[in-house]
């Protein structure tokens, strides 16, 4: 395993597209939370309609934006091509400099209203009264954010970090349906590889090894959140 530089390859993705898709999709799912959770006329159906994508099943958001991304017909290269920003379709999918990238973008898409979701009951759990006192008080917006909703945030946020890095770390699914780990492997994450070594490979030793391999690695990650979560919040 250790000499099996497919495997190295494979892990480089997975943390690669872990970070990336993590750290995106907090920001934004943050940024949504905050919206969600101010009061203004039609707040109900904004809720309803951030949660649309999650909602999708990721085999038919997979799919969707599979067709998309196509090279000869896709919505994306037709919108790029008529703002003048691309001279000819490209193949998203089929480039190993984009493939990945394209990867990342699907999946933020489909889990950032997760995150959002998350984060917003995190919100609706901070008495008002310590906003109206540190307004009193002369703080700013940016003050009250730092030193009101972040610290008590925290755990809630935590929580939803350790939710979706662990699922990220392990995905599968999605890029099955989108590039099946192509092109040249590009897109190949450890739970691909894994799977591909067991059933398409037929090498169920190697296949199960690699499984407990990833097995550990997210119990590290979890061991980490854990330990987070312990330390005291001040306010």
């Amino acid at each position: 395993l250790i000499q099996d530089g497919r495997f190295w390859r494979a892990f480089v993705h997975t943390i690669v597209f872990t970070i990336t898709a993590v750290s995106i999709e907090t920001v934004l799912g943050l940024g949504s939370a905050l919206v969600m959770n101010m009061t203004f006329k039609g707040r109900g159906l904004l809720r309803t309609s951030v949660l649309i994508p999650w909602a999708i099943p990721t085999v038919v958001s997979g799919m969707m934006w599979r067709f998309m991304y196509n090279d000869q017909l896709g919505v994306i290269n037709d919108i790029l091509y008529r703002l003048g920003l691309i001279d000819n379709f490209v193949s998203w999918l089929g480039n190993t400099n984009t493939a990945l990238i394209c990867v990342i973008i699907a999946d933020v898409w489909k889990t950032t209203p997760y995150m959002a979701l998350l984060l917003l009951s995190g919100l609706q759990t901070i008495p008002i009264e310590l906003y109206e006192a540190g307004a009193i008080d002369g703080a700013s917006k940016w003050q009250l954010f730092t030193k009101i909703t972040l610290p008590l945030l925290k755990p809630v946020l935590m929580v939803a970090l350790l939710f979706r890095t662990l699922a990220t770390f392990k995905i599968y699914d999605l890029i099955a349906v989108l590039t099946n780990g192509g092109p040249a492997n590009s897109t190949e994450s450890l739970s691909m590889y894994t799977v591909k070594t067991y059933f398409k490979f037929g090498n169920y030793g190697y296949g199960a090894t690699m499984a407990v391999v990833t097995l550990f690695f997210a119990m590290l990650l979890s061991l980490l959140f854990l330990n987070t979560l312990k330390t005291k919040i001040r306010i």
